[in-house]
């Protein structure tokens, strides 16, 4: 039987990546950074690397990610890369994020390469912005002011939902057909801040809008909020890169993988309207 260490299992992507491995009859050991509390869990810090050996110790497949608030991923992927080859990992599935090798100096796209050159079997997936950050970061401006409050004009994203993230990880980590390979995951519709207030308020039953603001107003607010510096600035940057329009490209991957259409996002809206209602 096949035994995956999923990283991030507590988080959106990985706890339904997990589901989706145990129904296919894997084995999965679920790392957590918090004391363990339910069987098949491990505790690993992965900025530290606390828990990483023993967390792999007979493990087959990893599917690894970074947790929130680091700007330096490399310095956290490389050395778990490392660590999976020594413990005779035989696959990798490492989440990046779309645009992360426009540039090789770039923190993910050096994991994504040190990965790619380590001789172990190995599948990138590169997802653009979720539909699920409009009820987790950007929730408290829709909460208390009816408003999306972000500094993106009016670009346009291929939002994708993490429920599909998760299931091209899950069927890359069930098959070899797509080994060896990068995957670039998108939705199948772009829409602006706009529309996406548009559906949200059709959804919730209640006004919400959406304001453009200044890219410092958003800095202050992270910093406000107890984020570190350089992951704000990390942030803004995507952001900025969204503004640019380097968020609107539709692809196939999800389709071509998982053999159906990626969620849309007015079913998302509608499967989590009480977050906004």
């Amino acid at each position: 039987m096949t035994t995956t260490l999923v990283i991030g299992a507590n988080g959106q992507i990985g706890s339904a990546l997990a589901q989706l491995l145990e129904q296919q009859g894997q084995t999965v050991r679920r790392a957590t950074s918090r004391t363990p509390s339910q069987p098949g869990e491990v505790q690993l810090n992965l900025a530290t690397g606390e828990g990483l050996a023993a967390a792999l110790a007979g493990v087959d497949q990893l599917f690894l990610m970074t947790p929130p608030g680091y700007a330096q991923h490399h310095e956290l992927l490389i050395p778990a890369i490392d660590a999976a080859q020594a413990a005779g990992v035989r696959k990798v599935v490492l989440l990046s994020a779309m645009g992360a090798n426009a540039d090789d100096n770039i923190p993910l796209r050096r994991a994504e390469l040190h990965l790619e050159r380590s001789g172990l079997a190995w599948n990138v997936i590169r997802p653009n912005w979720f539909m699920q950050n409009f009820h987790t970061f950007w929730l408290h401006g829709i909460q208390a002011q009816g408003q999306i409050f972000l500094p993106v004009g009016d670009a346009k994203g291929s939002f994708i939902d993490t429920r599909d993230i998760a299931a091209v990880a899950a069927k890359l980590l069930s098959s070899d057909d797509f080994v060896n390979a990068a995957h670039d995951l998108t939705g199948s519709e772009t829409l602006d801040h706009t529309q996406v207030a548009a559906l949200l308020t059709h959804a919730a039953g209640r006004p919400i809008g959406y304001t453009d603001i200044p890219e410092d107003a958003l800095r202050q607010g992270l910093l406000g909020a107890g984020l570190p510096a350089d992951y704000t600035e990390f942030l803004l940057v995507i952001l900025g890169a969204f503004k640019a329009g380097y968020a609107e490209r539709v692809t196939d991957a999800v389709q071509r993988i998982l053999g159906r259409a990626p969620i849309r996002f007015e079913q998302y809206a509608q499967e989590f309207r009480t977050h906004w209602a």
